[in-house]
């Protein structure tokens, strides 16, 4: 076996170019504590009419609920955090604005598969109910070529990794680019999964394009 030759380098360096950023923060117990149990008994009395969720089955709210009363608290944490996120990125704007915030509630075996959310600069989920099990999110490598040629990696690690799976739990909020692919993995635990889905655009384009463009199946008021 021939020994590689040795390469008088003086300098190496390792450039992250376009970085892809996903936001996690966490509220305290006697914070998030208090404002869930709200939240759930709002969600509580708006399916109180429906059949209870089967093994396989699941709610998604209509899209106002940043305009009830019940949902304050957070719609506060949410528009602190996005702010917190344009400062980061140094983004130049005038105004934003939630454009759709909405419940999922998911039985047992539900999951949900690959999307993004278009029209829209950034999204977000806040984890109300998140189980051992239910504790999840997947983000995808949002660049098509990468799946040409895929060679095996010695070692997993973020730096050559197709998709990431983060672990969540209640009170802890997430936030990410709308186009960045991402899914939900299969509820394994015996509860139910309650999460609340945003999205935020800027005012001067989301009074007209961003608003969900989809009808929810549980009417929230």
């Amino acid at each position: 076996m021939v020994d590689e030759p040795s390469v008088p380098v003086a300098k190496t360096e390792v450039v992250p170019l376009f970085p892809t950023f996903v936001w996690k923060s966490e509220l305290k117990p006697e914070t998030y504590g208090p404002m869930n149990e709200t939240i759930k008994a709002k969600l509580r009395e708006s399916t109180a009419s429906l059949p209870a969720l089967a093994p396989g089955e699941k709610w998604q709210t209509s899209h106002e609920l940043h305009t009830l009363q019940e949902f304050s608290e957070l719609t506060l944490y949410i528009n602190a955090s996005v702010k917190g996120v344009l400062d980061f990125l140094k983004i130049v704007y005038e105004s934003f604005f939630i454009t759709g915030c909405w419940a999922n509630i998911s039985a047992k075996g539900v999951r949900h598969k690959t999307h993004t959310h278009p029209n829209n600069f950034l999204s977000g989920v806040y984890y109300v109910q998140a189980a051992a099990g239910a504790n999840t999110i997947t983000f995808e490598d949002p660049r098509p070529q990468t799946y040409v040629i895929a060679p095996a990696p010695t070692e997993r690690s973020l730096e050559n990794a197709d998709s990431n799976i983060m672990p969540v739990k209640e009170g802890m909020l997430v936030v990410f680019p709308a186009w960045l692919p991402h899914s939900v993995d299969v509820n394994q635990s015996d509860q139910e999964r309650i999460s609340i889905s945003f999205n935020v655009m800027f005012s001067s384009f989301g009074e007209k394009m961003s608003k969900p463009q989809w009808i929810g199946n549980v009417k929230v008021k």
